[in-house]
């Protein structure tokens, strides 16, 4: 038996969903551009969906619970994703940048 066999269980879908938090939260702090931000927010999103899967899986009695949260997420990224991006244009469009150091003198 291999040392790298992944047993089917709750454990493996939260660190993985853990690992996957953790990119995002380190992407949003670390990135400079509003798309790299939006890209980093998408994966705390699919984080949060994995853990709602695997809890759905493995502890739920009903199973249909984690797939209706993981289709709500899925319309908030989807929401997210189409108003981020609009809103990175229209900042493009004013500042001729998507650097986030560069749109400093935003107000009102």
């Amino acid at each position: 038996m291999s040392v790298l066999t992944l047993h089917n269980s709750l454990t493996t879908y939260l660190v993985i969903a853990a690992i996957l938090f953790g990119m995002g939260v380190y992407g949003l702090v670390t990135r400079r551009t509003l798309i790299g931000m939006l890209i980093a927010s998408e994966m705390v999103l699919i984080a949060s969906s994995i853990n709602f899967m695997a809890f759905n899986r493995f502890t739920a009695p009903d199973p249909a619970v984690g797939q209706i949260f993981t289709l709500f997420i899925m319309a908030i990224a989807a929401a997210e994703a189409a108003i981020g991006l609009s809103i990175v244009i229209a900042v493009y469009r004013n500042y001729q940048s998507v650097d986030t150091e560069d749109l400093v003198d935003l107000k009102g």
